[in-house]
C-alpha cells in the first residue's frame, strides 16, 4: 500500500478550524469523512455514541451536544505527553511528535491524526502510539496485555491509514508508572483491516444514498440516550403517530411491564407502612442508642437506629424570599420515557 497523503499541519489550529479540517478536509472538498474516533461508533461498539447519531451529525441534521465529561477530556489531552514519555522510558522505543492530518492513499474519506509515531528500538520498525488515560475503575480493561475493543479498532484504522508496521497503546490511570501504566502492542492484521474498511465503505454509501442506520444492534439504554440527543424535547403541536400492526406485541409488553411495576410500587409502599408499625416498639426500646442486637441459637439480629443528617436547600423559602436567586439556581433537566396505556376499542 502507498504512503498516506499529508493534508495539512494542525499545529496551532484552534478547535473550530481543526474540526472543519476533520469534517471535510483542509480544502473543504471531501463530502464525507471518517476519523479514528468514529470507527468504533460506525462498527456499533462505541459505549458513548450510536451509529444513527453519528450519521445525523455527518449529514448536518443534528449538531454534537456538549459532552458532559469535558473536564475529563481536557485532562486526557494534558496527560497525553506524560503517557508518551513513560511509554518511551519503559520500552526504549523512540517517540516522534507528528501534528499532521493524513489521508488514506486508497480511501479519500479516511482521515487520521496520530498521537505519536514510534521507531522500535530492536528492529527499527515504524509504528504508531495511541495515548489513553482512564480512571482506576477502568484499569482492569488493560490488565494482562488486554485493551478495549473500541480502542483496538481505532488503532488498527490508524495503522491502515499510515501503512504502519505495528501499533501500541500507552494507557495511564494513576501517578505510579510502574503499576499504573499499560503498554500493549498490536500486530498488524490485514484481515481485520479489510473487515473494518468494508464496514466503512458501507457507511459512506449510506451517507451518499441517504440510508440512515437503525438502532437494531445498539444497547437499549445507549439507544434511548442517543435518541434524546438527536430529537430533543417533544413538541406538543405535532400530530399523533399511527403505529402499524407489527408493533402491537412490543407495545402490549411495555404496557404489561409498566402495570406490573405499578403493582410492585404499591406493594413496596404497603411494606413500608408495616415496617413503620413494627418499628415503633423497637424505637421505644432503643431510645438514644444507635445499635442493638438480639442473639438466638442460630444467628444474631443486628439493629441500627442511627441518626442520618441530610441538608437540602429549602426551595419554598428561597422561591418566596429570594425569587431571582431561586430562578438562577434552578437546574433544569429534560427526559422522555415511553408510556403505553391500553384503552377499550
Amino acid at each position: 500500500m502507498a504512503a498516506p497523503i499529508a493534508l495539512c499541519d494542525c499545529a496551532g489550529m484552534d478547535n473550530d478550524q481543526w474540526l472543519k479540517c476533520r469534517q471535510h478536509g483542509p480544502k473543504g472538498d471531501i463530502e464525507y469523512t471518517v476519523g479514528g474516533s468514529d470507527v468504533a461508533t460506525i462498527l456499533g461498539i462505541s459505549p458513548w455514541t450510536t451509529p444513527l447519531e453519528l450519521w445525523m451529525i455527518k449529514k448536518g441534521r443534528t449538531i454534537p451536544k456538549p459532552k458532559a465529561n469535558r473536564g475529563q477530556q481536557e485532562m486526557g489531552h494534558f496527560l497525553e505527553p506524560i503517557a508518551a514519555h513513560f511509554y518511551a522510558q519503559r520500552t526504549g522505543n523512540t517517540i516522534i511528535d507528528d501534528t499532521h492530518l493524513y489521508q488514506h492513499a486508497d480511501f479519500p474519506y479516511a482521515l487520521a491524526n496520530f498521537d505519536r509515531r514510534i521507531i522500535r528500538k530492536t528492529d527499527g520498525a515504524k509504528g504508531l502510539l495511541e495515548c489513553k488515560s482512564c480512571t482506576y475503575r477502568k484499569a482492569d480493561d488493560w490488565a494482562d496485555g488486554k485493551y478495549p475493543l473500541y480502542y483496538e479498532v481505532q488503532l488498527r484504522y490508524y495503522m491502515a491509514v499510515d501503512d504502519a508496521d505495528f501499533g501500541a497503546f500507552s494507557a495511564l490511570w494513576g501517578n505510579n508508572p510502574e503499576n499504573d501504566l499499560a503498554t500493549p502492542e498490536l500486530v498488524r492484521d490485514k484481515v481485520k483491516e479489510d473487515m473494518i474498511f468494508e464496514r466503512l465503505e458501507e457507511w459512506i454509501w449510506s451517507l451518499r444514498n441517504d440510508k440512515p442506520p437503525t438502532m437494531a444492534d445498539v444497547k437499549p439504554a445507549l439507544a434511548m440516550e442517543s435518541l434524546a440527543r438527536i430529537y430533543g424535547a417533544s413538541q406538543k403541536d405535532l400530530p399523533t403517530v399511527e403505529f402499524p400492526g407489527k408493533y402491537e406485541k412490543q407495545l402490549r409488553r411495555i404496557a404489561a411491564l409498566q402495570a406490573e411495576n405499578t403493582g410492585l410500587n404499591a406493594k413496596i409502599r404497603e411494606n413500608e407502612k408495616e415496617i413503620t408499625a413494627h418499628s415503633v416498639r423497637i424505637a421505644e426500646l432503643m431510645k438514644a442508642h444507635e445499635h442493638g442486637i438480639l442473639t438466638t441459637a442460630t444467628d444474631k439480629l443486628l439493629v441500627d437506629f442511627a441518626t442520618k443528617t441530610t441538608r437540602r436547600v429549602n426551595s419554598d423559602y428561597l422561591k418566596k424570599n429570594h425569587p431571582s436567586i431561586y430562578q438562577d439556581a434552578l437546574n433544569i433537566s429534560e427526559s422522555r420515557k415511553v408510556k403505553v396505556s391500553v384503552q377499550p376499542a
